[in-house]
């Protein structure tokens, strides 16, 4: 009578445990919680019959039996994934082609993309930026992310993402310079703004009620990524999208000194083409994720 072998998902659990010693930081490893990787041990133990570990305070260690089963489990388990990469070596990348405007792509999609890539390594995302609507967009793409319902095709299927809005931002040295603490303060300064989004300055302004008068400057560039970029470098202060300057705000490279006078823009949506690849629903997935984490 042949023997069943031992669930899989539990031996991983046992080596993992084994190699670091703590259930703990196996769970960690395996992106489980603790209780979990305790349960498949414990069913382990009960299918072979043998304690595998002695349950300490606050620590654990391997019985006899434990040391003997993962000197042979580990190498095992080595070799299974050896096998699995060295198939996934011989198959065809599966790409998934991401159409998003290029200050999007720099601002927001690229700095998150090695969360994608750690959780489906075994699909490509190809971005590819383009500032026409998906409508008009030509080369093909699977996915597409724009702001508002304009500009898509009736066949592409368009679910509502981020909602957004717009804040004054600048270079921590400017402001030490120039103090912003006031709207009558906004005349000492450079404003920077995009052809896309020329009339932001004046639509603000008016709706937190800023004092008319001149400012210091103005400074236009083709795309919204050149202002920020200019914001960083302290030519001027931008009125900045919240969504694309997480980053610039948590490093400390770009500093709001007027937080709460926001204008709300257009919320993203995405869209998945008709013939989108199936690698899509990974991507609108993995979206989805982000805006529950407000990442």
């Amino acid at each position: 009578m042949l023997l069943r072998e031992p669930p899989l998902n539990a031996v991983r659990a046992f080596a993992a445990a084994a190699r670091h010693l703590s259930f703990t930081r196996a769970a960690q490893e395996l992106h489980v919680t603790h209780s979990a990787v305790s349960r498949q041990i414990k069913s382990l133990e009960e299918f072979l019959g043998v304690a595998l570990f002695e349950r300490r305070i606050r620590q654990v260690a391997l019985t006899t039996e434990g040391q003997q089963f993962f000197a042979e489990v580990e190498p095992a388990l080595a070799q299974i994934g050896a096998a699995a990469r060295a198939l996934q070596a011989q198959s065809p990348a599966r790409a998934v082609r991401i159409n998003v405007r290029p200050s999007f792509a720099v601002r927001w999609l690229i700095p998150r993309l090695p969360s994608f890539v750690e959780r489906y390594p075994d699909i490509e995302p190809q971005v590819v930026t383009s500032t026409v609507m998906p409508e008009q967009a030509i080369d093909s793409f699977d996915i597409a992310v724009r702001r508002g319902l304009g500009g898509w095709l009736p066949s592409i299927d368009v679910r509502p993402f981020l909602e957004d809005e717009v804040m004054v931002v600048g270079a921590p040295a400017l402001f030490e310079a120039h103090p912003l603490a006031d709207l009558c303060a906004l005349a000492s300064h450079v404003l920077l703004s995009a052809k896309t989004r020329k009339d932001d300055w004046d639509a603000w302004k008016k709706q937190v009620g800023a004092p008319r008068g001149k400012p210091a400057g103005r400074l236009q560039f083709d795309h919204l990524h050149f202002v920020l970029q200019a914001a960083v470098d302290g030519l001027g202060i931008a009125l900045a999208p919240a969504s694309l300057i997480a980053h610039d705000l948590a490093s400390g490279r770009l500093q709001s000194p007027l937080p709460a006078l926001r204008m709300t823009l257009d919320r993203y949506y995405y869209g998945l083409a008709p013939d989108a690849a199936p690698e899509a629903a990974c991507v609108a997935e993995w979206f989805e994720n982000m805006q529950r984490q407000g990442a």
